[in-house]
């Protein structure tokens, strides 16, 4: 025995061991995140790098010298905790695949024993079995498809977030801009009124008027500051809004200039037969459904396959009190009381769960482009409304001027057609804030921009393209 058996397994243990892998400790130090999360800035040189990687081309200075809905998207993609917490769930899943891919390993019996009643040739009695498994009816690839499909279902899940993330961006960006031009054009309101209310005071003094008209203007004065202060406020709450959108500290942002060109201009129409399209081809969730019933389709695959017993190969050495004997045992499952029909059947319904799943999923995400389109095009209209209010109001203003360079109307009644543009500017902002909504609304709901190209918003899923 010490010379035959011994040996065999302790090689045997060696080349076990050899392969293993070893623990590795990562404590958690949340004073250390902390201070990685307040050093986080839009400096960043591996921002540089993630940037210069997804937009496919150089970044000739760094930082660029403004920040706009673009860029802000890349540091957002690489900052921003959640989509972090998304790429773990995704390897997480995709790490099945390994799972699905090993072979059984055989199975080493040794059952050594000593017989008391003879010495002779010897004492011992030492079988050694292998039971070596083989798989049958392609279990190994259906296995393999099913996790391969759902780890798709979850990078497109990841991909679902990348667009939650880059809602949330542009959400607090679009706010930033409307409170910024909202104090810019109350600013202007609140100058022609205190001028107004100026001249007002003058006549009231001279009698020309009565008290109640002056009140009513500094009425109207008093709720302009008021709303003026408001924008203020919602500047610096936009402002913190953004930065937690991106994954930085608001301090990140200080003295950094943002562009908000993309806002200016209302976006472009889209065809209901084309957002569909773009739908069906690019949202994540219906792809990610998609996935999800190809990997019912494997696991239904995969319990048929079931049916089928594997094979077990049992070869085997006895050393019998000093003779040698060899054997090979086969071992197969007898499918008599059940033919795997319980799995099978729960398979089933899972794949038809799977399909009406997608079948809603598709009928809802087309009721919501309608609602976007219809919610878009009445937005559109407004805005239009709304221009051609604004531009009355300037030639009016402009007009008003002349006659007023020229003697022929008073001070205050120029002061009052200022007063009307800044007013039908407001008018104008709003309306182009709640068509900028729709347009966001619209692409929220293709999940796919409708300027940029919709792989820019896919964020790689290699450890080394994100921030750790």
């Amino acid at each position: 025995m010490n010379h035959r058996v011994r040996p065999g397994l302790i090689i045997a243990a060696v080349l076990a061991c050899a392969g293993c892998a070893h623990y590795q400790p990562r404590p958690l130090a949340p004073a250390d995140s902390l201070a990685q999360f307040e050093q986080r800035s839009l400096s960043d040189e591996a921002l540089r790098r993630y940037a210069e990687t997804h937009l496919h081309r150089a970044q000739a200075s760094w930082p660029p010298a403004s920040w706009d809905l673009e860029t802000l998207t890349l540091a957002a993609f690489y900052f921003n905790p959640d989509l972090a917490v998304a790429r773990t769930h995704y390897e997480t899943i995709a790490a099945a695949k390994t799972t699905a891919a090993q072979r059984p390993n055989p199975v080493l019996s040794v059952s050594p024993a000593y017989n008391t009643t003879t010495a002779i040739p010897s004492p011992w009695l030492v079988p050694v079995s292998l039971d070596v498994p083989l798989e049958t009816a392609g279990k190994r690839g259906h296995r393999q498809a099913q996790a391969q499909h759902l780890a798709d279902a979850a990078q497109f899940a990841l991909a679902g977030v990348a667009w939650e993330v880059r809602v949330k961006l542009r959400r607090a960006l679009v706010e930033l801009w409307l409170a910024r031009e909202s104090q810019s054009l109350l600013r202007e309101q609140q100058s022609a009124q205190e001028f107004i209310v100026t001249l007002l005071e003058q006549e009231l003094a001279a009698g020309g008027i009565t008290p109640t008209e002056v009140a009513k203007e500094r009425m109207a004065l008093e709720q302009t500051r008021l709303a003026s202060l408001d924008a203020e406020s919602r500047n610096a709450q936009a402002l913190a809004l953004l930065a937690g959108a991106i994954g930085l500290p608001s301090r990140a942002l200080d003295g950094i200039k943002l562009s908000f060109d993309h806002f200016n201009q209302p976006p472009g129409e889209l065809p209901a037969s084309e957002a569909r399209r773009r739908a069906l081809f690019n949202r994540a969730d219906i792809l990610g459904a998609l996935a999800e019933y190809a990997a019912s389709e494997s696991a239904l695959q995969l319990e048929i396959a079931k049916q089928y017993p594997d094979v077990h190969l049992s070869p085997g050495y006895d050393f019998d009190q000093g003779s040698d004997k060899w054997g090979v045992g086969l071992n197969v499952e007898l499918p008599i009381l059940n033919q795997n029909r319980g799995p099978i059947a729960e398979a089933e319904a899972h794949r038809r769960e799977s399909a009406a799943k997608f079948n809603a999923l598709q009928a809802r995400v087309f009721g919501e482009i309608e609602t976007a389109l219809a919610g878009g095009d009445n937005a559109r209209r407004r805005h239009a409304t709304a221009a051609a209010l604004l531009h009355q109001a300037q030639t009016q203003e402009q007009a008003m001027e002349k006659q007023f360079r020229a003697g022929a109307i008073s001070r205050q009644s120029w002061a009052a057609a200022s007063l009307e543009r800044a007013s039908a500017a407001l008018l104008q902002l709003d309306a182009l804030n709640k068509v900028q909504l729709a347009g966001a609304t619209l692409e929220n709901v293709l999940q796919s921009p409708l300027e940029l190209p919709a792989s820019l918003f896919i964020p790689s899923t290699d450890p080394a393209s994100h921030h750790e």
